[in-house]
């Protein structure tokens, strides 16, 4: 009998992948505790599987003093193994330790101290037939999780398809990965998404656990490595490592943000990823559920990239703070709305996507300040931005930098206006005319209060167009004054103290 059932054990190594040893070791404690049971069974015994392919229960006898420590040792480590599985549960375990059924270390017993002798029931084979059937079905399905658990267990962060079985307790949701059931909770489900029965589904492996009845797999579809590994499994360039992805900020169920790189020259990583008529991107929006997806180009210069993550807005200038990893972002005001997106939501997920603190501001709000902060009424060695302080026909601010020692630039206009007290003491803003003939209506306008309409003339043709066309312009712009035209006009509208 004990050679048909190694041969079965033979035969379930092949088939199900388990090592002999292990259901032979299964077999062995097993039968020692069939043995047990028996009457007139010794106290210490062991079975072992003999050279004749036969399982054999030998007999233990130690001196009584080594017996005493080793019972006391086992009882320790039962004890606290108990106490051990009571801090982690939380519950207090309710379990009788006796003498019997602890297991002693005969490895600490000297052989010379050990005496075996062969006590096997003339009725054993029958018991280990018995026993047997049970123990290789218990072993092999415990084997089977096992392998189950290392198999899922090294696959965390890895994209899976599964099968919508049911919609569990708490709005949780089971699917059938094939060898395993995995569960998605209701906390990584996305909000408005509905998963019916028999619909197949994408998710990320977020943990693997060891339970009772296996490995216990828990996805998520709130995963921002979802949409990477959507987007590997679509785009041929990005899984030949021609294109890679740098960043994602990810909003769940609403918008998405992905930064990508090229590592060979000629190809686009924007248009790989998008696809031939958009047809890469449109396959992920739809496992995404209509999730909006803006595809960024990485960039090493962080105004340049925090311009693109701003994305779909138009942005006009950036200005760095290295220091504190801070963008000031100027956006005309129609695009203001845009870049902030709804709730914050599009700004958000560009400060999530280039790690800069990212300050959007309009314009017209941004040459408010500017104002304020060059016409504040300070001291003369107080620092200003470093940019003209004028304020040119069309309400903006002069995009040149002011020369050293100047709080303007080398517009021969704007320069009458560093000899101008009264325009400092009453701290309005000093609009500069664009030639003579102007210059008596800019200063009844300013002494009425009224608002100078623009006028593009030949002085200051090329700075009108800078701000019109750039929005304010870069402060780096600078115009030198033998750019300008020779009839250039000097008049001054603040009206003069007194």
């Amino acid at each position: 009998m004990s050679q048909e059932i190694i041969e079965g054990i033979h035969m379930i190594e092949k088939e199900k992948g388990i090592e002999e040893g292990v259901l032979i070791s299964a077999l062995e404690d097993a039968l020692l505790a069939a043995y047990k049971k028996t009457p007139g069974a010794t106290r210490h015994a062991e079975v072992k599987l003999d050279q004749d392919g036969e399982f054999r229960v030998h007999g233990i006898e130690i001196p009584e003093d080594v017996e005493t420590r080793l019972v006391e040792e086992a009882r320790e480590a039962r004890i606290s193994e108990l106490e051990r599985l009571e801090e982690e549960t939380g519950e207090r375990q309710h379990t009788l330790v006796t003498d019997e059924d602890l297991e002693l270390d005969w490895s600490q017993v000297p052989a010379g101290q050990i005496v075996r002798t062969d006590v096997t029931p003339d009725d054993f084979g029958r018991i280990a037939a018995q026993t047997a059937k049970q123990v290789i079905q218990q072993r092999i399905r415990e084997a089977e999780r096992a392998i189950m658990y290392e198999e899922y267990v090294d696959r965390q962060g890895e994209v899976v398809t599964g099968i919508v079985q049911q919609a569990g307790d708490r709005n949780n949701v089971l699917v059938d990965l094939g060898r395993v059931e995995a569960l998605l909770p209701r906390s990584e489900q996305v909000d408005g998404e509905r998963y019916e029965q028999g619909s197949r589904i994408k998710a990320v492996i977020a943990e693997v656990r060891s339970g009772t009845k296996g490995p216990q797999v828990i996805l998520s579809r709130r995963d921002s490595e979802l949409i990477r590994a959507l987007f590997e499994l679509e785009v041929p360039e990005i899984a030949d490592g021609l294109v890679e992805i740098r960043g994602v900020a990810r909003e769940p169920g609403y918008r998405s943000k992905i930064a990508v790189e090229s590592h060979m020259q000629g190809v686009d990583p924007v248009g790989a990823c998008v696809g031939p008529r958009g047809s890469r991107v449109r396959m992920v929006v739809s496992e995404l559920r209509g999730e909006k997806i803006d595809i960024i180009p990485w960039n090493t210069e962080p105004a340049r990239f925090v311009a693109k993550a701003l994305s779909p807005a138009r942005v006009r200038e950036v200005y760095i703070d290295d220091e504190t990893r801070e963008a000031t972002v100027i956006v005309p005001d129609d695009q203001l709305a845009l870049a902030i997106g709804k709730e914050g939501l599009n700004a958000r997920l560009a400060t999530r996507l280039t790690g800069w603190k990212i300050d959007i501001q309009s314009e017209t709000e941004f040459a408010h300040a500017e104002a304020e902060a060059a016409f504040a009424g300070a001291a003369d060695d107080e620092e200003y931005s470093g940019r003209c302080g004028a304020i040119l026909s069309n309400g903006k601010r002069c995009p040149n930098a002011a020369l050293p020692g100047s709080r303007y630039c080398g517009v021969p206009a704007h320069q009458a206006l560093s000899s101008s007290d009264a325009s400092d003491a009453n701290g309005a803003p000093e609009v500069v005319a664009d030639d003579d003939t102007a210059a008596p209506a800019a200063v009844e306008a300013a002494e009425s209060g009224e608002e100078l309409a623009p006028v593009a003339g030949a002085t200051e043709a090329s700075v009108l167009d800078a701000v019109e066309d750039g929005g304010g312009g870069a402060p780096e712009q600078v115009l030198e004054p033998e750019a300008i035209a020779p009839q250039a006009a000097e008049a001054v509208t603040a009206p003069d103290e007194g």
